[in-house]
């Protein structure tokens, strides 16, 4: 009955996104020719109207799952009118849908199913009772016309049984009405509470589960971090939960949606068959389906959390192209230290022991003296990990005393370190190296440059997550693949230096075409310009394309080679100098010159004054990173284990990760600290990521320490707001005495 569908889901697309129409439908068509989203956030703004990344990404996310769900729909329709039972009326609902769990309860009825009692009642002859008992007729009696069924060739023994057995039928009836099913659903969104309890011999001992062990909450107010607490509770066996709604809530909606007139002597038989239908059949499906929603809410939820938190370790202010001696601490095998030069490239290691007694102190203090003097590093970056902390401190006596004031000292955090070190990038990197060595080289490289080493990690063992193993994994993968996508075209990648990790992360490229570019670099020499790129075998015009404008070659054939100004432009920027009566080459990094071009008369020919603007911006500072500059954290030296914490004492932190409820600050004890959400900022916040994000640094007060628990419990509210400022304050929830200080965000 129905045809081939030439479904296009732009104007819902635009409609639900509250976007152009032209920009969605540009986006679709650039997206379906093989165009990366950075390439056309970046390169296409005329085509899109200047959509930015987040809403090209939400546009490609909805429009494959407005795709899914028409095919999912046309195979419903295929099934129905298989079975000939394909109304035009029952069509025409099923093309109006707009959820998926819309179109799933109108397919119920004609869904394949199980034997249930309501098929064995209607193969007993009581459909035509169970009529009957819809009906509610007002002078008859039921157990009179019950009677006409009994059959003891059909099993049915008398009129009770009778009447039981149409029952069943009126039950399925009333649970497979998409109305009904949609009315409880409501119910249990808006009047259903998630409810755990204790699994008896699970609680013998402690258990990070306590809180839930009696526990109560509506479903429309559980955070996602608390429903992913339950359901890891559930998989653990320490918990069982469930979701309800009492049935006394329940029944009266459904039995005023199915009509029931009370002065029908069947109404008492619909009644009973609305509270079976309600308890044996709606409220486990329904409560399956609101726990699977729920789920997927927390999961994009936490996603979204884990990405956020990506996004500011990988954009984190790098130190630059300065030699850096890397440490990776060791109590019992010593400490790994690594020289790598202003590239990164690996000079030299040794191994110290500072932790076994007093000659050897001495014996490592010589040794990294002398291996301090010989590569002469701009900073020392000293992982984070079991002995860091002494090992910053032995660093820097080591340093004051020998008058090296101008060295820094610098913990780094060493999450993700060892996966590298045992990774086939490492192998490939460093084949001949101890894997603490090549520990210690992501160390230094981190601090160098933390968005080019962190690439060479599976970005789930970063550990900036809330709950990233309890989601839905194929989520986090693309979630987390966008970011780390998304941050290195932001920030532009140099041709002649960068890894095959990070090249493989340039759009248009991936891990194929980089292994051939790094292969081509390593026979033939650095590229001598952008445009030698075509000489990479595999790597044709469409690629270029994509990929030519995030990549960057210094002193290459072209003076705009080192810019964000993609290649398609030279010709326009060439024309721009001539006019100005100037050589490219002094056009490129003067901003007085850039300023003084008259962006209007460049309009044309598919380029308008968003790209032209970003043009005269790359002409003022061509090739500049994005990132803020690098500030090193300043620990105290007082305090190096959480033994020697006490209520009270400050501190100024690095905010590690950020979740739902609150924020995890490294203070330099081997152990976050947590900054409730409570206890962020003065005034109210919803969300923590509000005021703070991964990579700050944050002024913190300790309010309990739980030595047995490993917990420690901060507060960054060290003082009361000023009275003049109290009730204004800005974005990052601290208080102003700017009027508009709660508006402007910088």
């Amino acid at each position: 009955m129905s045809a081939v569908s030439l479904y296009d889901p732009t104007p819902q697309l635009a409609r639900e996104l509250g976007l152009g129409q032209g920009g969605v439908a540009a986006v679709v068509r650039l997206l379906g020719e093989g165009s990366t989203v950075p390439f056309i956030a970046r390169y296409r703004k005329e085509a899109t109207g200047g959509l930015d990344e987040v809403q090209i990404r939400a546009i490609e996310e909805r429009r494959i799952y407005l795709l899914e769900f028409d095919e999912r729909r046309q195979s419903i329709v295929a099934s129905i009118n298989e079975q000939g039972k394909l109304s035009p009326e029952l069509e025409k609902r099923l093309a109006a849908c707009t959820t998926k769990a819309e179109l799933e309860d109108l397919y119920l009825p004609y869904k394949p199913k199980r034997r249930t009692r309501a098929m064995i009642a209607r193969e007993r002859g009581l459909a035509p009772l169970a009529a009957r008992i819809l009906e509610q007729p007002d002078s008859a009696d039921p157990h009179t016309e019950a009677a006409l069924f009994v059959s003891v060739e059909k099993e049915v023994a008398d009129s009770e049984a009778a009447l039981a057995g149409a029952r069943d039928i009126v039950a399925e009836d009333v649970a497979e009405r998409a109305s009904v099913r949609a009315l409880v659903r409501e119910l249990f969104w808006r009047q259903g509470a998630v409810k755990t309890e204790a699994v008896p011999d699970k609680t013998q001992q402690p258990t990070k589960f306590e809180q839930y062990y009696d526990y109560s909450e509506p479903v429309a107010a559980i955070p996602s971090h608390r429903y992913l607490a339950v359901r890891r509770g559930e998989r653990e066996g320490v918990l069982r939960a469930k979701i309800e709604v009492a049935g006394e809530l329940a029944t009266p909606p459904i039995e005023s949606a199915m009509g029931v007139r009370r002065a029908s002597p069947f109404a008492p038989h619909l009644t009973r068959a609305i509270a079976d239908s309600f308890d044996r059949l709606l409220a486990p499906s329904v409560e399956t389906d609101v726990r699977v929603e729920l789920k997927l809410r927390a999961d994009r939820e936490a996603v979204d959390i884990f990405a956020s938190n990506l996004r500011s370790l990988l954009l984190a202010p790098p130190l630059g192209g300065r030699a850096v001696v890397g440490i990776d601490p060791g109590l019992r095998t010593g400490c790994k230290c690594v020289a790598v030069d202003s590239t990164g490239k690996f000079l030299d290691n040794i191994t110290v022991y500072p932790s076994k007694g007093t000659g050897k102190l001495e014996e490592a203090h010589a040794h990294l003296l002398a291996f301090l003097v010989k590569h002469k590093p701009l900073a020392v970056a000293v992982g984070n990990g079991t002995g860091g902390r002494e090992t910053e401190s032995f660093v820097r006596q080591l340093l004051l005393e020998h008058g090296h004031k101008e060295v820094m000292v610098v913990a780094v955090n060493e999450a993700g370190a060892s996966v590298y070190s045992a990774s086939d990038i490492a192998r490939e990197e460093f084949p001949a190296l101890d894997l603490t060595v090549r520990g210690a080289i992501s160390i230094a490289r981190r601090l160098q440059d933390p968005l080019a080493e962190l690439v060479k990690i599976d970005p789930k063992a970063i550990g900036v997550g809330q709950y990233q193993h309890d989601v839905h994994q194929p989520l986090l993968a693309k979630k987390l693949d966008e970011v780390v996508e998304s941050c290195v075209n932001h920030v532009g990648v140099e041709l002649n230096t960068a890894s095959g990790a990070l090249l493989a992360r340039v759009a248009g490229i991936g891990p194929s075409l980089a292994k051939k570019i790094v292969k081509h670099r390593d026979e033939q020499g650095a590229f001598a310009s952008r445009e030698a790129l075509l000489e990479v075998s595999g790597l044709g015009p469409r690629a270029f394309e994509q990929a030519a404008g995030f990549l960057r070659v210094r002193q290459g054939g072209h003076p705009l080679d080192d810019s964000a100004v993609h290649p398609e432009r030279y010709e326009l920027v060439g024309r721009m100098a001539r006019d100005l009566g100037v050589e490219l080459a002094a056009l490129v990094g003067n901003a007085t010159l850039a300023k003084s071009i008259d962006i209007p008369r460049y309009v044309g020919e598919g380029v308008g004054e968003p790209t032209l603007r970003d043009i005269v911006g790359e002409l003022s500072k061509p090739g500049r990173d994005p990132r803020a500059s690098f500030e090193p954290p300043q620990f105290r030296d007082d305090v190096q284990t959480m033994a020697d914490l006490v209520a009270g004492q400050d501190f100024e932190g690095v905010v590690t990760n950020v979740t739902a409820f609150g924020a995890f600050v490294d203070i330099g004890v081997h152990q976050d600290g947590l900054v409730h959400i409570s206890q962020l900022s003065h005034r109210f916040i919803k969300d923590p990521s509000e005021v703070v994000k991964a990579g700050d640094t944050l002024k913190v007060r300790v309010l309990d320490v739980d030595q047995a628990r490993k917990r420690i419990s901060l507060t960054a509210k060290l003082e009361a707001p000023p009275a003049a400022a109290r009730g204004v304050q800005n974005s990052r929830g601290q208080f102003t005495n700017n009027p508009f200080g709660g508006l402007l965000r910088r």
